[in-house]
């Protein structure tokens, strides 16, 4: 064969297998197409048909202006009543809750004291040793009378005159609920013959309350201090008072005046003032930090005189939980008025409380104004009380008649 004719038929041949190779790819291309078609269709899920329709519905209540009027008629109407009456019940219960909080820290405190008592040895009262195994009853008031270890004739002079005794006293817990002790603490050196004669004092008359403290002029905030603890953790009272063993006191009345503010929760009742900080050294009543009251010449803020005054159960407790942080100034009367600086204390100044001897105290009672405790501002109590007790109880006296009568 020639050359030209194996050309020819070499362009024929080619001619032909590219016809059929275009026809194979087009076949392939359109059976691949009908393939995928087929494999790739997704399938309606059934759960996505649903959820349209719901949305559909929603939609629909929307534009109609029904899904806000809907949800309105599904809420339940609280009246004004029902609303308030949850929130008193509500703030009850915070009440009450508090007040059980308050309870458990001042049993805690009460604890913690009598505890480290035993712990250092210091000698305890009767009512002390009594904690754990008598129940705690409520009380009106329980008054302390501050005195000392050289006080024995003051302390008698009381007994004599304005401060039950005996049976009386037992009659005066029991059915006016007041407990009346002398406080006391113990002398440097503890269990010698000062405390041995104050103990032999107190198992005769058994109204002496001892205390985990020093005695000692200068640690008489420390005092009042302790004071209040011990007694807190003792008796269940309404009201704390302290008074001290040189001022005449008409119980009665103490009594009725307290019991007006019984349903108050936080009072500080006195005869208030506000005297002079005193920079001057070897002066009496002279205040080492009076730098802390601004210039020279200022004055202190209000507080109660320190013859007599009274808080109620919410403050000693207080006084008895944070004791380790509250400070001591020279002045016991300025320290307690600065503890409740910053707290919602309502101070009420009752002048009844700080009457003069006769014959101040005498004319107020014939004009049918008994005060509560009478004395001598110049002697910062009566002036010698031991000998002159007696003539003001009687002249000032408010008669036992008022207090076995009297109603708290």
């Amino acid at each position: 064969m020639s050359w030209k004719s194996k050309a020819d038929h070499h362009s024929s041949t080619s001619v032909v297998t590219q016809k059929w190779t275009l026809f194979l790819c087009f076949g392939s291309f359109f059976s691949g197409m009908l393939f995928t078609n087929r494999m790739w269709t997704i399938p309606e899920h059934k759960g996505m048909a649903r959820t349209t329709s719901v949305e559909a519905e929603e939609l629909k209540l929307a534009s109609e202006g029904c899904g806000l009027k809907s949800l309105q008629q599904q809420e339940v109407n609280f009246s004004s009543k029902d609303i308030f009456g949850k929130v008193f019940k509500t703030r009850d219960a915070i009440h009450t809750l508090d007040k059980t909080i308050s309870n458990l820290e001042m049993e805690l405190a009460a604890a913690k004291s009598v505890h480290e008592s035993i712990q250092s040895g210091s000698p305890l009262s009767e009512d002390s040793k009594k904690i754990d195994r008598s129940g705690r009853r409520k009380y009106l008031m329980v008054v302390g009378i501050n005195t000392a270890f050289s006080s024995r004739k003051r302390r008698d002079s009381v007994r004599a005159t304005w401060m039950p005794q005996g049976e009386k006293r037992r009659k005066l817990e029991e059915e006016k609920g007041i407990i009346v002790r002398f406080v006391i603490g113990h002398s440097v050196t503890s269990g010698g013959i000062l405390d041995r004669a104050v103990e032999a004092e107190d198992k005769k008359h058994g109204d002496l309350l001892r205390l985990d403290h020093v005695e000692g002029y200068l640690e008489l905030s420390a005092k009042t201090k302790i004071y209040f603890a011990t007694a807190v953790a003792l008796w269940d009272a309404d009201f704390y008072v302290k008074v001290d063993d040189d001022v005449h006191v008409n119980i009665g009345t103490l009594g009725e005046t307290l019991v007006r503010h019984r349903k108050k929760p936080r009072v500080y009742i006195g005869c208030m003032k506000s005297g002079p900080v005193l920079s001057q050294r070897g002066v009496r009543y002279h205040e080492p930090e009076y730098w802390k009251f601004g210039e020279a010449g200022n004055k202190y803020f209000r507080h109660a005189t320190g013859q007599l005054y009274a808080i109620s159960k919410e403050l000693a407790s207080y006084i008895s939980i944070n004791q380790h942080l509250l400070h001591k100034y020279a002045n016991e009367d300025v320290s307690l008025g600065s503890w409740f600086i910053g707290l919602d204390v309502e101070h009420i100044d009752d002048r009844r409380l700080c009457c003069g001897t006769p014959p101040d105290c005498e004319w107020k009672a014939q004009a049918g104004n008994i005060c509560v405790a009478s004395f001598d501002w110049s002697c910062s109590g009566i002036c010698k009380s031991a000998e002159r007790i007696k003539e003001v109880h009687r002249r000032c006296g408010e008669g036992e008649n008022v207090l076995w009568s009297a109603t708290f």
